[in-house]
């Protein structure tokens, strides 16, 4: 409740800063804020030329026809998903080491950091759906009306980041090593999230540490609602937004407990 309260009162500050940390991405470059159009129009492209072309890759374990660009547009489908948290967590080490400002000379909601980074990274995610369901469009002819489902099925993958963040960000002000392990974690995590694959192409005795990754969870099922047109499975999402929510808290918790600390060690 306290937190709740934070967010309504810091409305306006988290709006601002999510705003110039948007901006502050592309500030000075040429091109602008056109680049937050073309890197995931490039990367779409190229997955295109690469799996359609090159490989002429097929998604198994889904039994619908296949055109030669529709193992590029699932693949980047899960991309978007698993991106969306990779950078969530890959942020959320340095948002106190690089506002030591914040922590030293002024009296700040530290805590609205994390959403800040999310709302940014939100932002940058959207635009990459809006050129998928483009594809979807150009080579399929149509958008699923399942894609309406995709804030129930982004919401745990938002809560788990969110509660990550706070425990990364906090962590890492004792121990910097943080910072270059979870670079390796997300890399490694990316390879066993199912982005590259159907859960069904697994055999049945690897389906079930499958089954034990939240983010291979919601990637499916978010691939499943935006590619394939298939509603979400409600059961798994309520148990995801549960963990997800048990995750937020324990974050928010570790993140108040440790705070006090800060302007000492930093």
């Amino acid at each position: 409740m306290k937190f709740l309260r934070t967010i309504h009162q810091y409305r306006y500050l988290i709006y601002q800063m999510t705003k110039r940390e948007i901006f502050q991405r592309y500030q000075g470059s040429a091109l602008g804020f056109a680049w937050s159009f073309l890197n995931p129009l490039l990367m779409l492209t190229v997955y295109t030329f690469v799996f359609s072309v090159i490989f002429k890759s097929r998604w198994s374990g889904v039994e619908v026809e296949e055109s030669r660009t529709d193992f590029a547009i699932t693949l980047f489908a899960g991309l978007i998903i698993f991106n969306t948290f990779s950078e969530i967590v890959n942020k959320a080490p340095g948002l106190v080491l690089s506002n030591i400002s914040f922590v030293k000379k002024v009296v700040f909601p530290l805590e609205v950091l994390p959403i800040v980074s999310i709302g940014a990274v939100l932002f940058h995610s959207f635009i990459s759906l809006l050129v998928l369901m483009w594809a979807q469009i150009l080579f399929n002819g149509r958008i699923p009306f399942t894609i309406i489902y995709m804030p129930f099925i982004i919401l745990p993958l938002l809560l788990i980041g969110l509660g990550l963040s706070w425990f990364l960000a906090a962590l890492t002000v004792y121990i910097r090593d943080v910072s270059h392990i979870t670079g390796i974690i997300t890399t490694m995590l990316m390879f066993l999230s199912a982005v590259f694959f159907p859960i069904s192409a697994l055999p049945e005795n690897l389906k079930v540490l499958v089954y034990l990754n939240p983010v291979a969870l919601i990637v499916s099922e978010g691939r499943n609602a935006v590619v394939f047109g298939m509603t979400p499975d409600w059961r798994i999402l309520l148990q995801l937004f549960g963990f997800g929510l048990v995750v937020a808290v324990a974050g928010y918790w570790w993140f108040q407990k440790t705070r006090k600390g800060f302007a000492d060690v930093l």
